[in-house]
């Protein structure tokens, strides 16, 4: 009963951040520390982002639909090609190489070295700097309509850096996004479409791991934690994207920078354990 209290609490926690531009991995590497229960592990991470990525799945299932039925006949008939719809299916898988390709090299360090405490911090600071100075400067007026290879390609690039917890996919994609002037929805619709073959695909990757003792929960918590994700998941994208509509990134760039600098602080104290 404990463990799946423990559950639901990260289910909320993974609900909430990972699609904010906070970093939804340091939030349950720092949190589960706080409360004393210590890192429920990669795998468990990994495999409780399925249930947002059901979030996103649903949410944009026209999205998502239209894109794939214009890639699979983009397939067969040459007029297809000239589409954005086709377009943008070849520019998700080729922006979702660089992070599954350095995932799987990098899987152990991943899992090991990247988890510290005082690595997540200063990359909660670092990437919030990033996202508040490519919101400030952004010329904020390209649709996502006027996507190239080469926006991709960039973008892919940066949502690999997610592989390092306190980084935050969404955050690195949006700032890039930005940096190459796309619209705040845009950068964000984008960021979310372009992050389902690797949530998924990571997700999907760890499951073996659950039962052999990888991770702090077993298969009841770890299957509650991703109901719950999902749910959450799924009123806060439809919040973000109303909001970015109207109203800038700044609020998460100080949420981000404190919550660094407390965790920062935190350990230098010893209350904190990296």
């Amino acid at each position: 009963m404990i463990d799946l209290l423990k559950a639901v609490v990260l289910g909320i926690i993974q609900g909430l951040t990972e699609f904010l531009p906070i970093s939804s991995s340091a939030h349950l590497r720092i949190f589960p520390e706080l409360f004393g229960w210590g890192d429920p592990g990669a795998a468990f991470t990994a495999v409780i982002q399925i249930g947002t990525e059901l979030a996103v799945l649903i949410y944009f299932r026209k999205d998502i639909w239209r894109i794939a039925n214009a890639w699979v006949r983009a397939l067969f008939q040459p007029e297809w090609r000239g589409t954005l719809d086709a377009r943008m299916g070849w520019f998700i898988i080729i922006g979702s190489l660089p992070i599954v390709v350095l995932g799987v090299l990098l899987k152990d360090v991943i899992e090991r070295d990247f988890r510290n405490l005082w690595i997540i911090g200063t990359m909660l600071i670092v990437m919030g700097i990033v996202l508040g100075i490519a919101d400030r400067t952004s010329r904020a007026d390209r649709p996502i309509g006027k996507i190239t290879l080469r926006d991709a390609v960039l973008m892919g690039a940066a949502q690999a850096l997610a592989l390092i917890p306190g980084v935050s996919r969404s955050g690195a994609t949006i700032s890039m996004g930005r940096l190459l002037g796309f619209e705040r929805e845009a950068a964000t619709r984008y960021a979310f479409l372009l992050a389902i073959p690797a949530v998924v695909g990571a997700g999907l990757f760890e499951l073996k791991e659950i039962p052999h003792g990888h991770n702090d929960f077993g298969w009841g918590p770890t299957i509650t934690a991703t109901v719950v994700s999902f749910v959450v998941g799924y009123a806060a994208i439809a919040w973000l994207l109303r909001y970015v509509s109207t109203k800038s990134y700044t609020p998460f760039v100080v949420y981000r920078v404190l919550l660094g600098a407390g965790t920062l602080a935190l350990l230098g104290a010893g209350v904190l354990t990296a």
